[in-house]
């Protein structure tokens, strides 16, 4: 049951931002530049690192979906769920892991990350934009997971597999944030 008693039950993050629209145009804008954007990170390594910290943060809602856009950008989404079960054995290439064990630290424990944690995703190849790109990706998804749960977005993917994206056309969902904002009528 939503926690906000206006929200439908169930509720869908489209609900809770048409019923609160303030500010989320520029959000969807930046949701849009930072995981369809340049960047030296796929689209489904950023939709990785979205799912990955929405499960880390236990966030059904937005794991669910950006699992699903991982899926649907090539990544195979059960290994979100080995990453979750045992970082250092899921099926992850020697040049993902650090970002990923450096996503999963500054989501837990930011104050604790050393020059070392960030040397070791520059040594695996990455560039210090790609680094960042995953720091922006943890940050955002820490705010939409807590404004998800904060409102009690309890939308299920398992359950409405009718909602689920058309996966036959990658194209449509190539620049889907700021379509969805205008699908909801954002200004």
């Amino acid at each position: 049951m939503p926690l906000l008693p206006s929200l439908p039950d169930p509720a869908h993050l489209g609900d809770l931002i048409a019923a609160f629209p303030k500010g989320m145009r520029p959000l969807i804008a930046y949701v849009d530049a930072l995981l369809r954007g340049e960047s030296d990170l796929t689209i489904g390594e950023r939709e990785l690192i979205a799912a990955y910290t929405s499960a880390l943060n236990a966030c059904r809602f937005c794991h669910q979906s950006h699992a699903l856009y991982t899926e649907l950008f090539g990544v195979d989404p059960a290994r979100i769920d080995a990453l979750m079960a045992d970082p250092d054995a899921a099926p992850y290439g020697e040049k993902m892991k650090p970002l990923l064990a450096y996503v999963a630290k500054l989501n837990s424990l930011p104050a604790r990350l050393v020059p070392a944690d960030a040397e070791a995703v520059l040594a695996a190849g990455w560039s210090e934009a790609a680094l960042f790109d995953a720091i922006q990706i943890n940050a955002l998804f820490n705010l939409m997971n807590r404004m998800v749960e904060g409102a009690g977005v309890n939308f299920d993917y398992d359950r409405n597999p009718d909602a689920i994206l058309d996966r036959a056309d990658r194209s449509k969902h190539a620049h889907t944030y700021l379509g969805f904002a205008d699908r909801l009528g954002l200004d």
